[in-house]
């Protein structure tokens, strides 16, 4: 606000000066000139016309109809007040008079009513009630409220209306009050590197509050700067009424320069640099990648070795460069083999992290066929290359592999090897010789051969020639026969460095002989007393195979004769057999019934297997009922080991109970060495004897109490088991004997020396056990020692010698010693 501070003259020429206004904080400065100059002078008819009010007046026009005075409808438009915004006043400034023509026959009040009069914003507009004359009250502002809508009426003192409602418009005109807003202060955009001039890169949008129909709300673009300035300064355009951004120039290129900064300026009044208000806000333009650079070999061959036999090992790291954004499909790098790997031993993966190609081996490689391989190897990016690029799509290399030897291991040939022979072979047959190769051609390494399995032991290999001899008879019925093989493990070992070994398995395919002779099965059965109805039906067991097992022929032997005279055998069948009672009745009870098998071999082979049958009374339909008998009268073989190792059993828990009861009896005894538990003071409570009545009706000898000497010594005690609190038999001590009529005074001393006697004795029983020194007798002339608290005794005698009589008297010390107290 610029105001005069004095009064001066102002000459008719214009007069100018500066106003300078800067930032406190960034210090920035702005200037602007002003320019005053002189009012024209105002007459009186422009200054008595300028004060003069528009007068809205009531529209009212009558026509007589019926002898009655009618008014005419018709339209009436009153214009709409038109009132700047922003205005300085002064207020309350008046706008308009409304009048009614009746003013002058009636007394009238004016009223108006609508937002901004009654209704909120209430206050605004006010209306003098008897002139009419309406006015604004204070600044108005178009952003909040444009268009005023009131209703204006006019009513008689006494409230009624006298003229219909008025419409009064007043709209709010313009003023550029209002500098363009950008929705964001930050615009961010992309656009691809090596775009064509002309290309669509964003578009930046301002809002201005003011009228958008006016000129003050009508908005002009333009770019102030840009950042960087390469390779040109004018990259981008902006159009200046819609505010899209575009290219103007060719050479975007994300390598070279990967962000554009650019600072957008809009300005309303369309543009005008005088007049119009501005802002600005930032754009930022990213650059963004495309395939326009391919990858490239940082060398032309690349070098690796790899060991032979291996596998998933990286042979050799192909390193490329390529200028394109990192970790994208234009950076991203596929290498391809091209040549030099026929068989499809190599194969390339992709280091996701470094882009580097990683050589690695899929299948074993053999150094005595292939010594060295040179790969073709190609790099291309994931995605093709963008048009119009120059460059060759993909770049080229060479890697050379060189294959290490290493020790292999040696292997049998063939493997599995089968052989045929006949079973019962004797010790030191040869049957094969099983020999390894060793397939480093190039290493001069010797094989020895050792046995690595052998479930039966049957078989020697030699180590230097690997001939295979037996050291025991082949047996096909073996067990560790499985579908008459027998299989072996040998193992293959050379000398190199470091030694490797190889196994060879040898499978002896056993051809049968009749070396088995047939077996009765089953081995027991049970039959009836006479003949029918009942048989036994029996087969033969034979381990060997057709042709010399089955059919079988079946006989009873000719001795003891009772077998055949007993018994009949009738051949069923080449496998089946059955036995017979010849005789009508034979006693119940079990018989061992040999029989003669003979298989079919050539030569055949025979044997007398016994069969155990159990001849039994039978019900009507053939089942024994004397079972107990008839097991009473034998036992199994598994019946009889289970009762041996019941006893077995039995007899380990008796010894065992018997060992513990000796153990124990044997600490009862240790302890008793010691302690008698009866006489063991300590645990138990030991009764001597029951007072009774008194000594009075007592009939003892008390003179065995006055005289403890005259008492059975203990040296003629039997030997036994002493008490702790017992003298031991030591040659006893001399204790002083007290006088028969001593004087009461000689307690003391009496007493001292008893003391210093025990004190002195090495038998003396413990300090807290029982000291006999002496009995008063019934008639002892000394006096009772309760006299000494008595007051007969002398309440002046002093005690205090007492406490030269040693600790054990310092407590009658303390009771009698003390004085007074």
């Amino acid at each position: 606000m610029v105001y005069a501070v004095r009064s001066f003259p102002l000459s008719s020429e214009q007069a100018k000066f500066l106003i300078y206004a800067q930032d406190k904080e960034t210090q920035e400065k702005w200037q602007v000139a002003v320019k005053l100059s002189l009012k024209p002078t105002l007459t009186e008819e422009s200054v008595k016309g300028s004060q003069e009010i528009e007068e809205i007046v009531f529209p009212r026009q009558f026509t007589k109809h019926n002898g009655y005075l009618r008014r005419q409808k018709r339209d009436w438009v009153i214009p709409p007040i038109n009132l700047p915004e922003n205005s300085r006043g002064p207020f309350p400034q008046e706008l308009v008079r409304i009048r009614s023509d009746r003013d002058k026959n009636l007394s009238l009040r004016y009223s108006v009513t609508g937002p901004g009069a009654d209704q909120p914003p209430t206050g605004i507009f006010i209306i003098n009630p008897i002139s009419g004359q309406l006015s604004v009250t204070k600044p108005l502002d178009r952003e909040l409220i444009a268009r005023f809508h009131l209703r204006a009426h006019a009513v008689d003192i006494n409230g009624n209306q006298v003229e219909n409602p008025i419409d009064i418009v007043i709209n709010v005109i313009d003023m550029n009050d209002n500098r363009p807003e950008f929705l964001h202060q930050v615009w961010n955009g992309t656009v691809p590197e090596g775009s064509k001039p002309g290309t669509y890169v964003m578009t930046v949008t301002a809002i201005d509050a003011d009228d958008p129909n006016a000129l003050n709300g009508m908005l002009r673009y333009r770019i102030l700067s840009q950042a960087p300035s390469t390779p040109s300064p004018n990259m981008f355009t902006i159009n200046n009424e819609t505010g899209d951004i575009i290219t103007v120039a060719a050479g975007l290129d994300r390598e070279k320069v990967q962000q554009y900064t650019l600072i957008i300026q809009a300005t309303d009044m369309e543009g005008n640099p005088t007049y119009g208000l501005s802002n600005t806000a930032t754009a930022v333009i990213t650059v963004t990648d495309v395939n326009d650079n391919p990858p490239e070999f940082t060398a032309m061959t690349f070098y690796g070795e790899v060991p032979e036999n291996r596998v998933d090992v990286i042979v050799a790291n192909l390193t490329v460069t390529d200028k394109d954004q990192p970790h994208t499909p234009a950076w991203n790098t596929v290498y391809r083999i091209s040549g030099g790997d026929p068989t499809g031993r190599f194969a390339i993966h992709t280091d996701p992290n470094s882009n580097d190609g990683l050589v690695t081996v899929v299948k074993p490689i053999d150094f005595e066929t292939n010594r060295m391989f040179v790969l073709t190897v190609a790099a291309e990016n994931q995605v093709p290359l963008a048009k119009g690029i120059q460059h060759p799509p993909q770049s080229t290399a060479t890697v050379s592999v060189t294959v290490i030897d290493v020790n292999e291991n040696p292997y049998f040939v063939p493997n599995p090897k089968i052989i045929r022979q006949e079973e019962g072979l004797h010790a030191g047959t040869m049957l094969t010789t099983f020999t390894a190769q060793d397939p480093d051609r190039y290493m001069q390494q010797n094989i020895r051969y050792t046995k690595l399995s052998d479930p039966a032991n049957w078989l020697k290999i030699d180590p230097v020639n690997g001939q295979i001899t037996t050291i025991a008879v082949l047996d096909r019925e073996s067990p560790n026969v499985k579908n008459n093989i027998y299989n072996a493990t040998f193992l293959a070992s050379d000398n190199g460095i470091p030694p490797m070994s190889g196994t060879g398995t040898l499978q002896i395919y056993l051809l049968d002989i009749n070396d088995n002779a047939p077996q009765v099965l089953p081995q027991e059965a049970e039959t009836c007393e006479t003949p029918d109805p009942n048989s036994i039906n029996i087969t033969a067991l034979d381990y060997d195979i057709d042709p010399n097992a089955g059919p079988f022929a079946f006989d009873l032997p000719l001795s003891p004769v009772t077998i055949k005279r007993n018994w009949t055998i009738t051949r069923l069948n080449g496998d089946f057999a059955q036995l017979n009672l010849k005789i009508k009745f034979l006693e119940a009870g079990i018989y061992e019934v040999p029989i003669i098998i003979t298989d079919s071999g050539n030569p055949p082979k025979s044997n007398i297997s016994i069969l155990r049958v159990k001849v039994c009374q039978c019900d009507s339909n053939g089942d024994c009922t004397d079972v107990d008998r008839i097991v009473g009268a034998g036992l199994g073989t598994g019946a009889i080991i289970a009762i041996l190792l019941c006893i077995i059993i039995l007899l380990i828990l008796v010894l065992m109970f018997v060992v513990w009861m000796k153990r124990r009896d044997k600490e009862r005894q240790a302890k008793q060495l010691l302690i008698d538990p009866e006489d063991d003071v300590r645990d138990n409570i030991l009764k001597y004897d029951e007072e009774g009545g008194g000594e009075e009706d007592q009939d003892y000898d008390l003179s065995q109490l006055q005289q403890p000497d005259t008492v059975e010594p203990d040296a003629i005690k039997p030997v036994g088991i002493r008490r702790l609190d017992e003298r031991p038999i030591h040659a006893e001590p001399q204790y002083p004997v007290r006088s028969a009529a001593p004087h009461p005074g000689d307690i003391g001393d009496f007493i001292n020396e008893g003391l210093k006697a025990a004190d002195n004795d090495p038998t003396a029983p413990p300090y807290d056990s029982l000291l006999v020194f002496d009995y008063e007798g019934s008639g002892s002339t000394a006096g009772s020692l309760s006299s000494l608290n008595s007051s007969s005794s002398g309440g002046e005698q002093d005690y205090d010698y007492l406490n030269d009589w040693g600790p054990r008297f310092k407590k009658l010390a303390d009771m009698y010693g003390g004085g007074d107290d």
